[in-house]
């Protein structure tokens, strides 16, 4: 055995509880995936339930409600994606542009507070401003004389409340992310763009926003390989049977579907034909990212 490999041991080891979890949680898990190809019986285990081969993906495909959750999905992640873009993005190019460093870093700080928040805590003070009885929003609404909205329990605005509230959590971190590729951009640009007249706009065009793409070509590419996991936490913390129609996505229709109607077979082969697809947009969108911004994850 080589020196080297000797002397680097005690790093490996420290590696070692750090790959038993991901071993235990992560890959242990994954022989469960036979209940998809099963009669599952708790009672009987993976090992003496009987196959039925296909049934539970020809079952689920039969079912109007799984391309409705298919639907919401996809409407709700995409929609996500694009706000979690625009938001951000604007709110860095904003503060790049104050020059009282106090001010700057307290705008920072307010913004990126929500981030560490859980799901939980963040869904009780939703559900209590948008209360339609005693929620702060409908009183500023019924001041201009407009009638009280049942936010979490309507299908037209259900959607957009979750999308709203997932970027007032989440923008404040990609907004760090966009200050600092921010921070990278060669002030000897703006000079010379000076010198032939460019104003601030022009410069926000030619050289900030150029300066910035190889770090948007990233998060976006990345973030379409999360496009089916349109956020369990906050769905089933907002959620309720009002707005199932419009609200309900895959992870929380398998929820629903294994956990509370034990239909493990059905409610496992769902889970398996999202994970294959995230597999596939992943591995697509890891070799975007490569191909357009040189990113690489070694």
């Amino acid at each position: 055995m080589k020196r080297s490999t000797i002397s680097n041991i005690p790093l490996h080891l420290l590696l070692l509880p750090a790959v038993i979890i991901v071993l235990i949680y992560s890959y242990g898990p994954m022989f469960g995936i036979v209940i998809a190809f099963q009669n599952f019986i708790p009672a009987k285990g993976f090992l003496e339930s009987s196959w039925v081969g296909l049934k539970h993906f020809r079952f689920i495909l039969s079912l109007s409600d799984t391309y409705e959750v298919l639907g919401n999905t996809l409407f709700i992640s995409v929609m996500k994606i694009i706000a979690g873009l625009v938001v951000p993005l604007t709110v860095s190019l904003m503060l790049n542009e104050v020059r009282q460093r106090f001010f700057k870093r307290s705008v920072q700080t307010l913004v990126y507070l929500p981030h560490f928040l859980s799901w939980v805590i963040l869904g009780g003070v939703l559900i209590d401003i948008l209360s339609p009885s005693s929620g702060i929003v409908n009183a500023v609404l019924g001041l201009f004389g407009i009638e009280p909205i049942y936010f979490l329990g309507d299908n037209r605005w259900f959607p957009y409340v979750l999308v709203f509230s997932d970027v007032w959590k989440e923008f404040g971190f990609s907004t760090i992310i966009y200050l600092a590729a921010l921070s990278g951009i060669n002030p000897a640009l703006y000079e010379a763009s000076l010198m032939d007249g460019a104003g601030r706009l022009r410069q926000t065009w030619h050289i900030t926003l150029p300066g910035m793409r190889p770090i948007i070509v990233v998060l976006v590419t990345l973030s379409l390989g999360n496009v089916l996991n349109a956020g369990f936490e906050q769905v089933f913390n907002l959620y309720s049977p009002l707005v199932y129609d419009s609200g309900d996505i895959i992870d929380t229709y398998v929820y629903r579907m294994g956990l509370i109607s034990a239909q493990y077979g059905p409610a496992t082969a769902i889970g398996l034909f999202k994970s294959v697809i995230s597999l596939g947009l992943i591995s697509s969108t890891y070799y975007l990212a490569y191909r357009l911004a040189n990113y690489r994850i070694f």
